[in-house]
């Protein structure tokens, strides 16, 4: 029997990555809704409990990598992770009323999560291991399918919800973990020879029994965490401090070459830091703005093109990112073919620069309370300037980190990348609480709303500016910091930058 080629085995991965975040986007699209509509709780509760638990999404990673790599392997941890996904889907299709159940849900898709997201990455480096511009290819490949999986999604689970309830919608985000495994074990075969370290050789006993005790254990400590919100605040500004010291204790260690390099990925990774306030706006503010102010019909004069609901709005966002991405790609090229190509923080300033404008849109649609129902129009310009932001800085996050850092030290630079993004949801989270609805006031009248969001959106572009300038003022010594990073390892700096 021949050999499986790297497409059929990138395959195995590409399948079970779009079902992981089929079934990520559509519990998205509909937990908030969910803790306000249906377990009746504020808005800044369920803002910050939103917040707290996507910071112990991207913090789980850094522990679940290094399981893949020296413990379990990479694709164990794949498969173990989409299995723990799965049941966490699964506690949130079971009916009830309280709140216990949900807080155990999450657990669990935090664990599940910190085991998932780095080993299935791996797998696809291990895969074109040896062959640059294979993975280039096939990690854009890879982005697209997760904007594939999670617009199906974000378009069907709240459609499921209204029309079959709460608890269908999450049992489809169940059935897509499901369907991933089924994939797995049918496929898995294609991917023997691949693998971390560990996945080459039998599993120890002993790794095997203290994995699954320890599963368990992290989902009762996740509870602990997001049960009481001053714990999660605490955890939250522990780990950030951990990672500016971390970051200080490796740059007195490195070689006098290697430091321009760190600053300037620091610099940068300080920068991305931000977009994360911006883009958690959407799971949380923007979609309550959506649930209480706009009108949720597409229309060109008094033509309805198209119905939406207020989870669906999300979706725009993996729309206009799968538009974008050929074309920003076709600049890109054209651009370094004319040797005219910009600097990474350059890019960063015009993302900025985008997401001002996309504020600005909002700002200016809730000025008017003769109108506190906008029209939907104003949530596609507004999430397609975000959407470019988005490619202009977090798009090129892990390009700063593989352009600036050592390799000995990618692997744990990566890690703390996902951590700041942690620390910066949460950050967004506190953002969009400064919009929160009080309590059994949930139905007040749209136009008291409307002022409400019209603050949030102005202080929303005040920051957006804030950050414009400080970008442009750091172009100088980024110039310098890449300058100097490009001497000591022998290449040109960008043009342009």
């Amino acid at each position: 029997m021949p050999s499986p080629s790297r497409t059929q085995r990138f395959a195995v991965v590409l399948s079970i990555e779009l079902w992981e975040r089929f079934g990520f986007y559509g519990m998205q699209a509909l937990m908030l809704l969910f803790m306000v509509q249906r377990l009746g709780m504020a808005d800044s509760q369920a803002d910050l409990l939103w917040g707290g638990f996507t910071a112990m999404l991207y913090c789980a990673p850094v522990v679940g990598g290094w399981l893949g790599d020296r413990v379990l392997g990479s694709r164990r941890c794949l498969a173990l992770g989409a299995a723990v996904l799965a049941i966490g889907y699964l506690l949130l299709a079971l009916p009830t009323q309280g709140t216990t159940l949900i807080y155990v849900a999450m657990g669990a898709i935090v664990a599940g999560t910190g085991l998932f997201k780095p080993n299935a990455a791996n797998v696809v480096r291990a895969i074109y291991a040896g062959d640059d511009s294979l993975i280039d290819a096939a990690f854009t490949i890879y982005y697209m399918s997760v904007n594939v999986g999670s617009t199906v999604s974000i378009l069907l689970t709240p459609w499921l919800r209204d029309h079959f309830g709460w608890h269908v919608a999450f049992a489809v985000c169940c059935a897509g973990l499901v369907a991933a495994l089924v994939s797995y074990a049918l496929l898995q075969r294609r991917l023997d020879g691949i693998g971390s370290a560990p996945d080459l050789v039998p599993l120890r006993q002993v790794h095997g029994v203290a994995v699954l005790v320890g599963i368990p254990v992290v989902v009762v400590l996740m509870m602990a965490v997001l049960q009481h919100p001053a714990v999660a605040r605490a955890c939250v500004w522990l780990a950030g401090i951990g990672v500016l010291l971390l970051w200080l204790g490796l740059l007195v260690r490195a070689r006098p070459a290697e430091r321009p390099g760190m600053l300037a990925m620091y610099i940068l990774t300080l920068q991305v830091m931000m977009f994360f306030i911006f883009y958690q706006q959407q799971a949380t503010s923007l979609t309550l703005f959506a649930l209480r102010n706009v009108d949720l019909r597409l229309r060109i004069g008094d033509t309805t093109l198209a119905r939406f609901s207020a989870g669906q709005v999300q979706a725009l966002n993996p729309l206009w990112i799968m538009l974008l991405s050929p074309l920003l790609a076709w600049g890109y090229g054209r651009l370094g073919r004319g040797g005219r190509d910009v600097s990474v923080a350059v890019k960063f300033l015009i993302g900025y620069a985008s997401i001002a404008a996309s504020c600005l849109v909002w700002f200016l649609a809730a000025r008017d309370p003769a109108h506190p129902i906008v029209p939907f129009w104003v949530m596609i310009v507004g999430y397609g300037l975000v959407s470019v932001g988005e490619l202009l800085t977090n798009g090129l996050a892990f390009a700063v980190v593989a352009r600036y850092v050592p390799r000995r030290m990618s692997a744990l630079m990566m890690g703390t990348y996902l951590v700041a993004a942690g620390v910066a949801f949460y950050l967004g989270s506190l953002v969009a609480s400064w919009a929160a609805i009080p309590k059994g006031l949930e139905g007040l009248d749209p136009a008291v709303s409307l002022r409400i969001y019209d603050g949030l959106f102005l202080r929303l572009l005040m920051l957006a500016l804030v950050v414009v300038g400080v970008c442009a003022a750091l172009l100088p010594l980024l110039r310098r910091l890449d300058r100097a990073h490009h001497a000591a390892i022998g290449l040109a700096p960008v043009a342009g930058g």
